[in-house]
């Protein structure tokens, strides 16, 4: 039983020190980033033109702190990548190694475009759009920092996921899971769930902010078609009939062959 037990206790032994060194690495990133708060929450602000204020005695700090965080992670964005892949690379084979890198650098690639369009165009329609709404009906915008942050990172969070759509129906299609046939016969159904998923995620729930989500992820699934139809597995009719797994190598024992 303990020879039995003892790789188990080794692989949860590596992700017990790699989650560590994440973690380390964060809160390292987080106490740096926290003493150039003033300066993030500065940076925020820039499509609302008045001062920020706060109702709460630490509703301030919690949002220096949450801001602190976001920036934290994003600074330790290489390590969190970096760990995550020297845990996945004995499981992988050679070939599938060198694709590694290039799949991690597009992932981050994606996620940081994401948050540049929505930081410099969604953010600034959506706050002007609402402040606009509220002046011209002759009331005064005073918007507490904690609601403002809030809403600003779930923007950024969200859009920086939301990218990551074209590299993971690519990588499925790649896989053999998924066709480009496919997600163009689902395309309604893709339309319906981006409403669906715009309206859940979405700080608000009005028409326009869901719009503004749902018509990127409409676009993103379009791109992901373009990138199943040129890197998918192409296959022939009689395997795309059939349920097994065709043209994978297994050597005896059911082992990938390396």
């Amino acid at each position: 039983m303990a020879e039995a037990l003892a790789p188990l206790v080794a692989h949860l032994a590596t992700i017990k020190r790699r989650v560590m060194i994440i973690a380390v690495t964060v809160l390292a990133s987080f106490v740096l980033t926290f003493a150039y708060s003033s300066q993030l929450i500065e940076w925020f602000k820039r499509p609302f033109q008045d001062d920020l204020i706060f109702y709460g005695p630490t509703e301030a700090l919690f949002a220096s702190i949450k801001v602190s965080l976001l920036a934290g992670i994003l600074l330790s964005l290489p390590v969190i990548l970096y760990q995550f892949w020297k845990f996945i690379e004995p499981a992988l084979l050679p070939r599938e190694q060198r694709w590694a890198v290039p799949l991690f650098s597009l992932a981050v690639g994606l996620f940081a475009l994401g948050l540049v369009f929505c930081n410099l165009v969604i953010l600034p329609l959506v706050i002007q759009f609402f402040v606009s709404f509220g002046m011209d009906r002759s009331l005064t915008p005073q918007l507490g920092v904690g609601i403002y942050v809030d809403f600003n990172v779930k923007f950024l969070l969200m859009f920086g996921f939301a990218f990551e759509l074209p590299l993971m129906l690519t990588l499925l299609a790649r896989a053999g899971l998924l066709s480009a046939e496919t997600l163009r016969r689902y395309r309604k159904h893709a339309v319906m769930a981006a409403l669906i998923v715009s309206a859940i995620v979405t700080p608000d729930a009005t028409l326009f902010t869901m719009l503004l989500m749902a018509v990127p992820l409409m676009v993103l699934y379009e791109v992901g078609i373009f990138g199943a139809r040129w890197f998918g597995v192409r296959r022939s009719p009689e395997e795309q009939a059939g349920s097994g797994e065709a043209g994978v190598p297994v050597g005896t024992a059911g082992e990938r062959i390396r």
